[in-house]
């Protein structure tokens, strides 16, 4: 006596845990491209602020002059990492796997690159050489407006006076890029950790490496192989029949 089968549990008597499987892998994956992209564009955004100014006081009845210094003049290194950043997100969500993981270790490496050049000390010389490359050359002692300041010629490099005063501002702006690295590296140690498991892109764009069985190639030695038995049999292929490759009828 044969015995009664046991009905299949269906989708929807299996527990919740197991349908939710891979929602976790999905939520990590979107806060870590949205952790990636936040620090990345405050990083850049911090390094586009101005953060010191160098003043020179002129001799009556000649104005003050006045020279804005941008954070990417003092720490160039912390905006080209933040670049590098959003390009090593963009390689994370084209990635899967050990490349995926790879990526996270790169992109955290860029983390720990824009958090040591923002903690770096910004001296009176870097911030006078940088205001002195972005005077324009030949200005000689003429005004001239830089960054929204005048500046004049003086007694050093390029119309920066060596008496020149120096005010440093961009202290708050420093600790939005050390907040930008820090939110880079920990989007960077989470792909490393977890990348492997997150969702991939669709491959349905991806060219095949060989011709899927019973496709166009395979009709198409079918069609080559029928009309060749159809010749062999004396079969006109070119007129119709009921079989579509010939009429059927045999000659005399």
């Amino acid at each position: 006596m044969t015995e009664p089968a046991h009905p299949q549990p269906s989708t929807a008597d299996q527990p919740p845990a197991r349908r939710g499987a891979g929602r976790p892998a999905r939520r990590e994956y979107l806060v870590a491209l949205l952790l990636g992209a936040a620090g990345a564009a405050l990083v850049l955004i911090a390094v586009r602020q101005d953060w010191a100014r160098v003043v020179t006081i002129e001799p009556r009845p000649l104005p003050a002059t006045s020279v804005a210094v941008r954070g990417q003049d003092l720490v160039p290194a912390a905006g080209a990492l933040g670049v590098a950043a959003l390009a090593g997100l963009a390689a994370v969500i084209a990635t899967r796997r050990l490349a995926r993981r790879v990526v996270g270790g790169l992109l955290a490496l860029f983390g720990v690159g824009i958090v040591l050049a923002a903690s770096l000390p910004v001296t009176t010389a870097q911030v006078r050489a940088a205001a002195a490359s972005a005077v324009p050359a030949g200005t000689g002692g003429a005004a001239s407006t830089v960054d929204g300041g005048t500046s004049s010629g003086g007694t050093g490099v390029a119309g920066i006076s060596l008496a020149s005063h120096v005010m440093l501002a961009g202290a708050p702006w420093r600790w939005v890029v050390l907040l930008g690295g820090l939110a880079v590296l920990a989007a960077g140690l989470l792909a490393a950790w977890r990348g492997a498991s997150w969702p991939v892109m669709s491959s349905r764009y991806d060219r095949p490496s060989r011709p899927a069985p019973g496709g166009a190639a395979a009709r198409a030695t079918d069609d080559t192989a029928a009309l060749w038995e159809s010749l062999s049999q004396g079969i006109d292929p070119t007129e119709p029949g009921p079989a579509g490759t010939g009429s059927g009828q045999q000659r005399d």
